[in-house]
């Protein structure tokens, strides 16, 4: 007797939904848990192509119409490369020649595997429904939530005011654990108010930025603490240069999250370590 047997992907209980998705209906599912993380609100899903109609939010009340194609894998894509905007997918596996043809047209690539769990798009517990209360992220919230001094609040409102200064498109979010600035499409910045310093984690694209030291395992991302207006002043050049490197890379079709693959991870033997990995059944490392 053959008995069919439910396949689930590897344990990630990301707010709720328990498993990694293993074929296009979970990235639908797990798209709509996090769209309002990517700045985005549904108009409508249907069967043709594509998959989903949505509203970006482009900041200074502005919002973009977008057509989204839903893809297991980026590879899987075998439309005509005018009919949508965004591709979202689990996992983005496109060769260089094809990701160019794609992006030489404007689209965009969304990873899912490389955004959840970061800074952008951050886990939740999940809660019963009756212990939820309604919180407002603002600036105020930050502040008393570190208990933050007044030379630091008057620190982070100059490094505010410096940063949306790069140019009149970046809008700034906040959310319960950062405050993040956008591109206006993609966050470049990532920012933590502590009780006297704080800690900056900006877009560097693997390269050296000024001050600016790379994050282990994820040199995409670098990170600074300010504790002072002499370290601000210091650090300014390469938040700018922050923000050229992630219009560069919108440009390029450059994976931009924060578990994007580095380029130790796109090394030879890396890849073919984690192919024996898989093949042997060993799980695969999840964020």
């Amino acid at each position: 007797m053959n008995k069919k047997r439910t396949q689930v992907g590897n344990p990630m209980n990301f707010r709720g939904f328990m498993y990694q998705p293993i074929n296009e209906q979970g990235v639908v599912y797990l798209f709509g848990l996090v769209a309002k993380d990517l700045n985005m609100v549904v108009e409508s899903i249907q069967q043709g192509y594509p998959d989903c109609t949505a509203l970006r939010y482009k900041g200074k009340d502005r919002w973009e119409r977008v057509g989204i194609e839903f893809e297991f894998k980026s590879s899987h894509f075998d439309h005509d490369i005018n009919g949508c905007d965004i591709i979202v997918c689990w996992v983005d596996d496109l060769n260089e020649m094809r990701k160019k043809e794609i992006s030489g047209v404007g689209i965009e690539i969304i990873e899912l595997k490389s955004l959840i769990n970061t800074p952008q798009i951050p886990n939740e517990v999940p809660k019963n429904p009756e212990d939820i209360e309604e919180e407002e992220f603002n600036l105020e919230y930050h502040f008393k939530k570190n208990d933050v001094t007044q030379s630091t609040k008057d620190l982070f409102k100059k490094l505010d005011f410096e940063i949306k200064n790069i140019n009149k498109e970046i809008w700034d979010k906040y959310s319960k654990t950062a405050i993040t600035y956008y591109s206006p499409d993609k966050m470049f910045i990532s920012m933590r108010i502590l009780k006297t310093v704080i800690r900056i984690e900006p877009f560097t694209n693997n390269q050296k930025v000024g001050y600016i030291e790379n994050t282990p395992n994820h040199e995409n991302w670098g990170r600074v603490t300010i504790k002072n207006e002499i370290e601000l002043n210091q650090i300014l050049p390469s938040l700018k240069k922050s923000y050229e490197l992630m219009k560069e890379a919108e440009r390029e079709g450059i994976n931009t999250g924060w578990y994007a693959l580095t380029p130790l991870d796109k090394s030879p033997w890396k890849l073919i370590e984690e192919d024996l990995d898989e093949f042997r059944g060993s799980p695969i490392k999840t964020p």
